[in-house]
């Protein structure tokens, strides 16, 4: 998971260092594209993720994934091309990844239920201690071995993720039943029919029934279109614009004040009941997408480092709230699904947000409207998900209405202590 969660900031580094624009004869977008890849591929996947996480159970489906990733990173090493990296880097090590990571979320729920936020904080936070020494890692690797020897110290990495995937100990069984014999039986269902059949068996879309996750949903997805912007271009900005400064110091900024984030929400998540943790995200996006408009007017390099600590502790935030509020709105069976979904979701807006940045720079050649192109989504998702609470606290409203309702004209179906004969509660009676 350490690998994973810091796929944002090893990308950046290997953009950085290797300038992999000139490295590959091509424009800031095209080499932008390969990490935008294989971050969506981590967000696409998640559905699929969430349907095997079901069936075969977390251990064996983050071993895969992370058996996937290895084979990604490794492969990468051995090809120049970018297109090759499109689909190694990219697709196997983006989807590996997303059979890997999002396993090791669904599992924290089969442990924890009162301390849930504190268990994902610690877990999430763990990661940000790999991501503050990668940086510096990567800086000395990088230049020492050259790229294609990094993808493979790299790769190891994801080779010791198998081994420690398999030591998860789901405490819920699978929905797979090897007993089940009602298959064997003949079917007088068309062909067309039992596939639809499995289609609903194994795509449970109950969960966007509830508005509050269908806007939850929206919101995040809308928010996450600027998110991986900074991640992307701020090491190669600040090497631009502070040409005597050490630019992955960023990464390291936002690394540590990420793990603080995480520590922090997970026992403030707690002690926030129901809905109401959703506030930590609308605060964490709306400041996130003002300091990624404030990193044009950032005139000194400790003024980038100000921004880039509000930065990762606004990661930090958002994140590790996620799984909780997942398992608030549609409880712990379908949280799975949930979170699968919603990354689903955010798959697409993660995927283009870079290159869309990229492009920006290419025209203008500045790297100022990229950046204030990449803080107005986190705001207008923030403001999205604030709505959230509002609609359930309406929805719990109306429910309490319809039952007083419910109870007086049960009330009315009584005289002097009796029930009236054929009222619906005497025939519910009998």
């Amino acid at each position: 998971m350490l690998l994973l969660t810091s796929n944002p900031l090893h990308y950046s580094l290997l953009f950085c260092s290797h300038d992999i624009s000139l490295y590959h004869h091509c424009c800031h977008s095209c080499a932008a594209l390969v990490g935008s890849i294989g971050m969506g591929m981590v967000f696409l996947c998640s559905p699929i993720v969430s349907i095997f996480t079901d069936r075969i159970g977390c251990r064996t489906t983050a071993a895969s994934g992370a058996a996937i990733a290895f084979i990604g990173l490794f492969s990468s090493s051995f090809t120049k091309s970018l297109e090759v990296r499109y689909f190694t880097y990219g697709v196997l090590f983006g989807c590996g990844s997303s059979f890997a990571f999002q396993p090791s979320l669904v599992i924290l729920g089969h442990y924890f239920k009162r301390r849930l936020g504190l268990a994902n904080g610690l877990v999430t936070a763990g990661s940000c201690l790999f991501s503050m020494s990668l940086p510096f890692l990567l800086e000395i690797i990088g230049h020492t071995i050259g790229l294609s020897h990094t993808f493979q110290v790299l790769s190891t990495l994801m080779l010791v993720q198998i081994f420690l995937s398999l030591t998860f100990r789901p405490m819920f069984p699978s929905t797979s039943d090897p007993h089940d014999v009602r298959h064997v039986k003949l079917d007088s269902r068309t062909c067309r029919q039992q596939c639809a059949s499995q289609m609903r068996k194994y795509f449970n879309l109950r969960v966007f029934r509830k508005k509050t996750y269908r806007v939850w949903a929206f919101g995040i997805a809308t928010a996450v279109l600027g998110y991986f912007v900074p991640y992307t271009y701020l090491v190669k900005y600040v090497e631009e614009k502070f040409k005597d400064e050490k630019a992955w110091i960023v990464l390291v900024c936002m690394g540590a004040t990420s793990g603080v984030g995480r520590l922090a929400s997970g026992p403030i998540g707690d002690l926030i009941p129901g809905l109401k943790k959703i506030y930590l995200q609308v605060a964490s996006f709306i400041v996130l997408g003002i300091m990624c408009m404030m990193l044009p007017q950032c005139k000194e390099f400790w003024a980038v480092i100000v921004v880039c600590l509000f930065l990762g502790l606004c990661d930090g935030l958002f994140i590790t709230i996620m799984a909780p509020i997942a398992f608030e709105l549609v409880g712990p069976l379908q949280a799975s699904q949930a979170i699968g979904y919603l990354l689903g979701l955010m798959a697409v807006p993660m995927t283009a947000g870079p290159p869309i940045a990229g492009f920006l720079r290419d025209h203008f050649g500045t790297y100022h409207f990229a950046f204030y192109f990449a803080g107005i989504p986190p705001i207008v998702g923030g403001l999205v998900l604030a709505l959230v609470p509002l609609i359930h606290q309406g929805q719990l409203k109306k429910k309490r209405l319809d039952s007083g309702k419910d109870k007086m004209l049960v009330s009315e179906t009584v005289l002097n202590g009796e029930l009236l004969p054929g009222s619906p509660a005497m025939e519910a009676h009998i």
